[in-house]
């Protein structure tokens, strides 16, 4: 671990001096790229280096109890001294463990967030529209911005599925734990004999992919265009502004990936919102694939982040709600579908690193 922190200081130094060369300084794009490396860097520096100084502190205090008269005060203050250093360094040495810790590069993205009513008819579509309400009350309590960029509505009021981008700080880090099956129990309005209902949805989270990570050949795009079918005012079958674009690789013939946008009243915006719908799925596509090779290592995740799995169980007779992989239980639902998440969020992120650090020691 201390070569590792070593060299991560190294590189910290390093840094230092490429940011005040005048070549890189003349050169946004090393400067930007330099800038954010030596930011991730500093952290586990700043922690490092306090532990040094407490290793130093406590080698003197070492030192100098053998030079005092066991049976003196001063000698039983030193030992205090050294009592409360010993502590201090274990607390250090696991924080540098936690920042050591592989870290997901995605964490700092903006998120799509996919949303699809599963088994249980409307009571699923109706559930589907709740957990897009509960996002967006987290999102807002985040100082997140949510934008719609498709969405197919039910004439009771539910949604049958929902595409929105989340943009703001860390937002895959606190949203990537909803991936997966979200499970309601509970009366439908319409149902007479109070009978208590099952339905599922689907939720998936993908971080936002930028250009840079994804190169789509335009030859391997279908972009059509047709008359918006859904709400938008006069502009409604009357111009040709929805978009659907197909993506199908030559070199790739058991890929294929529609998406379609009819939200904006612009052809040209909601070509550009399809597009980014789509390089986020393309870089799910493609990592999924990527871990699947790395089966041993999805091993020390919470659970497998198939969007198969049941996640979470919602149950509103018993204001019960169940995260099934961590196995925590709150009698909160109420207060969770308001967007209180962070207790979930918080949770999840403690029994990963758990998981991560249990990996790391075997």
């Amino acid at each position: 671990m201390f070569e590792k922190l070593e060299s991560i200081v190294q590189r910290h130094d390093e840094l230092s001096g490429f940011l005040s060369d005048p070549a890189v300084l003349a050169d946004p794009e090393k400067l930007r790229g330099y800038a954010k490396e030596q930011a991730e860097l500093r952290p586990t520096v700043a922690v490092y280096q306090t532990y040094q100084v407490a290793q130093q502190d406590l080698q003197e205090y070492q030192e100098l109890l053998a030079s005092e008269d066991p049976e003196g005060d001063l000698a039983g203050s030193i030992r205090d001294e050294i009592g409360t250093l010993k502590t201090r360094l274990e607390t250090l040495e696991e924080d540098l463990r936690l920042l050591l810790l592989p870290r997901d590069p995605h964490d700092d993205r903006s998120v799509i967030m996919e949303i699809r009513a599963g088994t249980g008819g409307d009571e699923a579509a109706l559930f589907a529209g709740d957990l897009f309400r509960m996002y967006g009350r987290y999102a807002e309590s985040q100082r997140w911005r949510v934008e719609v960029l498709s969405a197919n509505p039910t004439e009771t009021g539910g949604l049958k599925e929902v595409v929105a981008s989340v943009d703001g700080q860390q937002v895959y880090s606190k949203l990537k734990w909803e991936s997966g099956t979200h499970r309601v129990q509970r009366v439908p309005a319409t149902e007479t004999q109070g009978r208590i209902h099952t339905s599922a949805v689907t939720v998936a989270i993908l971080p936002e992919a930028e250009e840079v990570d994804i190169d789509i050949d335009p030859a391997d795009l279908r972009i059509d265009v047709f008359r918006s079918s859904g709400p938008g005012g006069q502009s409604v079958n009357t111009t040709d502004s929805a978009v659907r674009v197909t993506y199908e690789p030559k070199d790739r013939k058991d890929l294929r990936i529609v998406v379609t946008c009819q939200d904006e009243k612009s052809q040209h915006k909601n070509r550009a919102k399809a597009l980014k719908v789509l390089r986020a799925r393309l870089l799910d596509v493609l990592e999924s694939e990527h871990q699947a090779q790395l089966s041993e290592q999805r091993r020390a995740q919470i659970g497998s982040g198939d969007r198969s799995e049941r996640i979470r169980t919602y149950n509103f007779p018993q204001s019960r709600i169940t995260d099934h992989r961590i196995q925590l239980t709150l009698y909160k639902l109420e207060q969770v579908m308001e967007g209180n998440l962070s207790e979930l969020v918080e949770a999840l992120s403690l029994a990963d690193r758990a998981a991560k650090l249990e990996a790391v020691a075997q």
